[in-house]
């Protein structure tokens, strides 16, 4: 017999994908029509804190703007049940680019074009409707077996700054993921589509080599370096990445926003144009599809919760 907590309205959770901080991604069926989604459901420890709760319906009211867009993960509702807020979303490939490099380059370098495309494609549209992503990073793009790619997590996205909003801008803390943000970002300065380029720039790096272009040991020392530091050009870790390629790269993350391209659509027409690889690289014998590595970090642990998990949720 099924407990009650495995419902979520009409949604029956099946699987534990992916567990956060803040909040847990199951799959789940729909009983009624017998479809399967994605629910992203606040964990019960902060179900009820309305700051997580407003940043999950602002992420609901982003996903809405963005439906039309094949390239964004599609956020179908909001909801509540047993005492949680959660969010319905369209299910997809569970593993997220950053997972997938856990393996090295070699990993994605095969389908590279096709995914470095259809991100930029996702952030392409993001932009068109005049909204900011602001936390561009490995983890918050979403590839399949054959590279199919988009775009997800819209916690802090923000709407284009334009007249008077950039006049009386004001933000006394910095958000974003610290290997991914821009030097505008970090300086709470107005940030538009060039924000977005810069890290989309930090990702192609890591797609690159398999690393981030920055690292530190403290995390204001990992700041500053995208403040102050050289940028490191992505031959120096790979010298399959063609000359072409890591100058895009070196560009899209210059310290002034005036010296990137200027919109992820000059960008767009420029990768479509030129060579990432002296030599394409194959297909590798073992998909990272198939043998998935062992997942390590809180953000981004899969675990399927024990019996004990259950019975103190219940008592809860």
């Amino acid at each position: 017999m099924t407990k009650t907590r495995d419902f979520y309205g009409p949604y029956r959770l099946t699987r534990l994908i992916r567990a956060g901080s803040t909040a847990e991604v199951w799959e789940a069926i729909e009983e009624n029509e017998q479809e399967r989604y994605a629910l992203k459901i606040l964990k019960s420890s902060i179900a009820k804190d309305k700051a997580e709760i407003a940043l999950l319906k602002h992420e609901f009211n982003v996903g809405q703007d963005l439906q039309n867009s094949p390239r964004i993960i599609k956020i179908l509702d909001y909801q509540v049940a047993n005492d949680r807020p959660f969010l319905v979303l369209q299910l997809f490939s569970e593993l997220n680019i950053k997972q997938a490099l856990r393996r090295g380059p070699d990993s994605l370098a095969f389908m590279l074009p096709k995914i470095i495309e259809q991100a930029g494609e996702g952030l392409y549209y993001m932009h068109t409707r005049n909204w900011i992503h602001l936390d561009v990073k490995p983890d918050n793009f979403l590839v399949s077996r054959d590279g199919e790619t988009k775009l997800i997590d819209f916690t802090i996205s923000e709407k284009k700054k334009t007249g008077l909003g950039k006049l009386f801008h004001r933000q006394s803390l910095a958000q974003g993921t610290r290997s991914y943000m821009a030097p505008e970002q970090i300086r709470c300065k107005v940030c538009d589509e060039r924000t977005d380029i810069y890290s989309f720039g930090c990702v192609l790096f890591e797609l690159a080599t398999g690393k981030p272009p920055y690292t530190g040991d403290t995390p204001n020392d990992l700041l500053n370096k995208h403040l102050t530091a050289f940028i490191p050009s992505p031959i120096a870790f790979n010298n399959n990445v063609t000359k072409e390629f890591a100058d895009l790269i070196k560009r899209m993350m210059a310290k002034r926003p005036a010296d990137r391209p200027q919109s992820m659509w000059d960008f767009l027409k420029e990768i479509r144009s030129i060579e990432l690889w002296n030599k394409r690289p194959r297909k590798p014998e073992i998909s990272v599809f198939d043998n998935m590595p062992g997942i390590r970090g809180a953000d981004d642990m899969i675990r399927k919760p024990s019996r004990q998990d259950l019975e103190d949720e219940t008592e809860e």
